[in-house]
């Protein structure tokens, strides 16, 4: 069973320090190629969706989040107000008021609609010293965060899309999801009372849902304060659940906000808020992936793809020029020397990069490369040219599978 804990530090992808505090992790070369990768695979897959991204302030005046109704259903979950000029700012606990002012900033017509608003952007939560652990219970959160502003005809299909999205970044991750699950509101919870407003945004997402044919399970209690949403729920090595991914539809912010546009009969419209976000923090997604894959990441995300194996001093000048064509080309490649031990010692080592390319007298005379795959399988001397086309394409691709067949 791996833990991401033990794996993050071992694999010199991210830690802690008391100084720094309790669920603030830090985050090491490799663990940041990572999430820098992770994160332009999700922005690239924005911009196709149509997307535009935006970025806005980790603080807030107190008053955003009494008008977005943060703080009357989840301040015991954001961090004391500070005193600034006169003023009361808090660190955010979500990027939806933000996004909300920044689409009033500005008129709309009907024609703008879908407008779609995507942010990677920080957030913080106040969790408790005793539920903090790794990547998965964080205080500092990097979300994958977006909300599409469009008409109530519009709700459906954008909840779709924001479904398919979520299958295909799954698919690209070689995750699954555990199961769907349609988050309602529960008794006692802190929620908006407003009931005509949780039925129409129940109904509209148990519609997605029953049109997407996906199987999914309702669960009173789980839903956000301002309204239902489509959780995806991974597990993690020791069998606990939690939610990756979501698509929520919200009529509560654009009130609040006083949000509209201009239809086609030139009065102004309330659009409706629909929150998704593809793969949730960053940090929980990395934390699922380092478990779910034992550290041998997909190969467009692993933080070395390629390791370059010399077999003895005469061929380094040959593998530093292979490093470079490497590098032209995007890929993230190393070379392990002979003053890293014996050829045995050097594979054992890098038994998790996805590609090994050993470089005997032979290789170097004929530019060549015998490649090692990650899964034990030997490919024999080839031209470099074809092996780094070959890499390169599955790479650009976000394949999980390490050579152009039908292996692994």
């Amino acid at each position: 069973m791996h833990d991401h804990r033990r794996l993050g530090r071992e694999l010199n992808l991210f830690d802690t320090d008391p100084l720094i505090g309790a669920g603030l992790p830090y985050w090491l070369p490799d663990g940041a190629t990572v999430r820098h990768t992770l994160e332009e695979y999700i922005r690239a897959a924005e911009r196709r969706a149509g997307y535009r991204h935006v970025y806005s302030p980790v603080l807030g005046k107190r008053e955003l989040y009494e008008i977005s109704g943060h703080w009357a259903h989840y301040s015991d979950d954001m961090f004391p107000p500070m005193e600034l000029g006169g003023e009361q700012v808090v660190l955010r606990p979500s990027l939806c008021p933000h996004h909300a002012v920044i689409y009033r900033s500005r008129s709309h017509s009907y024609r703008e609609l879908p407008l779609r608003m995507a942010e990677l952007g920080g957030m913080y939560r106040a969790e408790l010293s005793g539920v903090l652990g790794g990547l998965t219970r964080v205080r500092a959160i990097q979300l994958n965060d977006a909300h599409v502003f469009c008409t109530l005809d519009q709700v459906a299909a954008e909840a779709r899309a924001a479904l398919e999205m979520i299958r295909r970044a799954y698919q690209a991750l070689g995750i699954t999801a555990t199961r769907y699950r349609l988050s309602l509101p529960g008794p006692g919870g802190k929620y908006v009372a407003a009931p005509e407003k949780w039925r129409r945004s129940t109904a509209l997402l148990t519609d997605v849902l029953d049109r997407s044919g996906l199987a999914y399970e309702a669960a009173e209690g789980e839903a956000a304060f301002y309204g239902p949403k489509i959780d995806v729920q991974v597990t993690d090595a020791a069998g606990r659940e939690s939610t990756l991914s979501t698509v929520q539809v919200d009529f509560h912010q654009p009130e609040q906000f006083d949000l509209h546009y201009i239809g086609a009969d030139g009065a102004r419209h309330r659009p409706v808020m629909v929150h998704r976000s593809i793969i949730g923090s960053v940090e929980r997604a990395v934390a699922h992936l380092v478990e779910h894959h034992g550290g041998a990441f997909p190969a467009w995300l692993a933080p070395t793809q390629l390791v370059i194996l010399p077999v003895s001093d005469a061929e380094l000048p040959h593998a530093e020029a292979l490093a470079r064509r490497c590098t032209g080309l995007g890929l993230r490649a190393e070379i392990a020397g002979p003053d890293h031990g014996s050829l045995g010692a050097r594979v054992r080592a890098a038994r998790l990069v996805p590609y090994q390319a050993v470089i005997g007298a032979r290789e170097a005379a004929d530019d060549l490369v015998a490649l090692r795959l990650r899964d034990g399988r030997r490919l024999g001397p080839r031209p470099a040219d074809d092996a780094l086309t070959a890499i390169t394409a599955l790479v650009d691709a976000h394949s999980v599978h390490l050579w152009h067949d039908t292996g692994s």
